[in-house]
C-alpha cells in the first residue's frame, strides 16, 4: 500500500511501487490536470511539485512521493503565487493549444516560491525544461514578469 499526500488530502493506493506518480494521479486518483507529454522527463507537461519542488512525474516512482507533499495544478490556484500566475495567463492569453500549460504554470509557480523579482536569465532556466509546441514562450515569460510584480 502507497499513501500519498496530494492537494493537502491523503490517499492510500494499492499500486505497484515503481508506478509513475502521473498514472498514480490520472488513472488511480482521477486528476486529469497533470498531463503526459513525452514519458522521458523532457517536456515538462507532467510536472508537479513535490515538497514544492517542480519534479517530472512521468518518471518519478510513487514510492519516492512517500512522506511528501504532492500539489498539482488543480490546487496551484489556492497558494497566492498560483492565483497571480493564472492571472497572468488569462490577462496575457498565454495559452493556445493549452497541453503544456499545466506544467508551464507550476514550473513558473516554483520559480516566483523561490525568486520573488526573477530576471529573464532566471526565468529562462527555471522554464526551460517546458516545452511549447506552439511557441507562447514570450507570452509565458511576460505573464511570470507580470505576476511577479502584482
Amino acid at each position: 500500500m502507497i499513501e500519498l499526500k496530494v492537494n493537502g488530502k491523503p490517499y492510500q493506493l494499492d499500486v505497484a511501487e515503481d508506478m509513475p506518480i502521473l498514472w498514480a494521479l490520472r488513472d488511480v486518483i482521477k486528476l486529469t490536470g497533470t498531463k503526459f507529454g513525452c514519458g522521458a522527463a523532457l517536456c515538462g507537461a507532467c510536472t508537479i511539485h513535490l515538497d514544492g519542488t517542480p519534479t517530472r512525474s512521468c518518471v518519478t516512482p510513487v514510492s519516492y512521493a512517500q512522506g511528501k507533499n504532492i500539489t498539482t495544478i488543480e490546487s496551484i490556484g489556492e497558494t497566492e503565487v498560483g492565483q497571480k500566475l493564472q492571472n497572468a495567463w488569462h490577462e496575457l492569453d498565454v495559452v493556445q493549444c493549452g497541453y503544456c500549460q499545466s506544467g508551464q504554470i507550476m514550473s513558473a509557480a516554483a520559480l516566483l516560491s523561490n525568486n520573488k523579482s526573477p530576471s529573464d536569465e532566471d526565468i529562462d532556466n527555471a522554464m526551460s525544461g517546458n516545452v511549447c509546441r506552439c511557441g507562447t514562450y514570450s507570452r509565458i515569460r511576460e505573464a511570470i514578469k507580470q505576476a511577479a510584480k502584482a
